[in-house]
């Protein structure tokens, strides 16, 4: 998922402004994940997981292999191709591996998604390293053969891995999940993802682009932050472990959001290397925990919610929001670069704002219920 805006740079779109092309890009992998879901489900029940789960690192390993054949000035319909398959690669391997994990999903669902969210965000900052350490040392061409070479080296661990059987799930349907909009609550968690998951991939999309344009940075440093914005989220979910059972989540939520909404103010307005650094760090560590304790409250309000199943409008609201940077390129293209931190910094206040609404319902349902128990 973070190979986009690791690999822009490589492909030269650094030394133009033609951020409409650069938007399609991100489409063509959020269509790719879109398509994907059907396939998904379709391969589970009639393949199982370990089929799924090589199927989609072999998709992967493909979509990787060709686009190493069509870096520029080949036209950029021919690197969206390639970039819709890892899309959809990358939804068939979401669902296999979240009903992998389903029974320990069941067990503790925010200590499940905070080791998942590490390894994630492992794999993204070592992306982000790699192709930081190889930008100048290889070609484009060599750098996305070395890239391959991941997913393929999965396809064959997975395919001498034994799974568990599928447990089916209740699916709900594209015309029925906005029935879960009916509720309030669920349309507050709903708008909260959306605009927290598109704050997330904005940063990560269009850090590398900005940090060139902006500050003028080599692409290597632009990497190498962007790598650092990965290794703090890491860092964000490994400190979460402690911090849970010491902290009450209502304030490591209330103070990741401020936290993440500072860095994108001093990314915004920063001249410099050190507050661009500082900026990242403050950005990556502020959205860590955002999302494992959103959804731990969503478990709570809504205990038929599964993060790996597309259910409802939950669901929904992830798509949506990981169509932000695709957005952010028309706003780049009226406002110029700048725009690109901005607008995630009036998200991240949607963000906060939203918290304290979500905070002030529940203060008030757990009174009621107080009351209602003393009568």
């Amino acid at each position: 998922m973070s190979f986009v805006g690791a690999i822009l740079p490589a492909w030269g779109y650094h030394l133009k402004a033609d951020y409409t092309a650069i938007g399609y890009h991100f489409l063509g992998i959020n269509l790719g994940l879109v398509a994907s879901v059907r396939a998904g489900r379709a391969l589970l029940a009639r393949r199982g997981i370990r089929f799924t789960l090589v199927f989609g690192c072999m998709a992967a390993f493909a979509a990787l292999l060709y686009l190493s054949f069509v870096p520029p000035p080949r036209g950029d319909l021919w690197r969206i191709g390639g970039l819709f398959v890892i899309g959809a690669a990358v939804g068939i391997l979401n669902a296999a591996i979240f009903h992998a994990i389903s029974p320990i999903y069941r067990l503790n669902p925010i200590v499940t998604l905070n080791l998942a969210g590490m390894f994630f965000g492992a794999g993204c900052f070592l992306m982000a390293l790699l192709l930081a350490g190889t930008f100048n040392v290889y070609t484009v061409p060599s750098i996305l053969f070395f890239v391959a070479l991941v997913p393929g080296f999965f396809a064959l661990w997975f395919a001498r891995t034994t799974c568990p059987p599928v447990v089916p799930a209740p699916e709900r349907s594209y015309h029925r999940a906005g029935s879960d909009l009916r509720s309030p609550v669920a349309l507050l968690f709903s708008i909260l993802l959306f605009f927290q998951f598109g704050n997330e991939w904005s940063i990560a999309g269009w850090l590398t682009l900005f940090l060139i344009q902006r500050l003028g940075l080599s692409p290597a440093t632009s990497l190498l932050l962007l790598a650092a914005y990965w290794l703090a989220l890491l860092l964000g979910r490994v400190l979460a472990q402690w911090l849970l059972p010491r902290v009450g989540h209502w304030r490591l939520l209330m103070g990741s959001a401020a936290g993440a909404m500072l860095g994108c103010f001093i990314l915004a307005l920063t001249n410099n290397r050190f507050g661009a650094g500082m900026g990242v760090l403050l950005v990556g560590f502020g959205f860590a925990l955002v999302y494992p304790l959103t959804v731990e409250r969503i478990g709570e309000r809504f205990p038929q919610y599964h993060p790996g199943f597309f259910n409802g409008a939950f669901s929904i609201a992830l798509i949506g929001g990981m169509l932000a940077p695709w957005h952010l390129s028309y706003a780049a293209d009226l406002w110029g670069i700048r725009v690109v931190m901005l607008l995630p910094m009036a998200g991240t206040c949607i963000v906060f704002l939203l918290l304290v609404v979500m905070w002030i319902e529940s203060r008030f349902g757990a009174r009621q219920l107080s009351a209602a128990g003393a009568r």
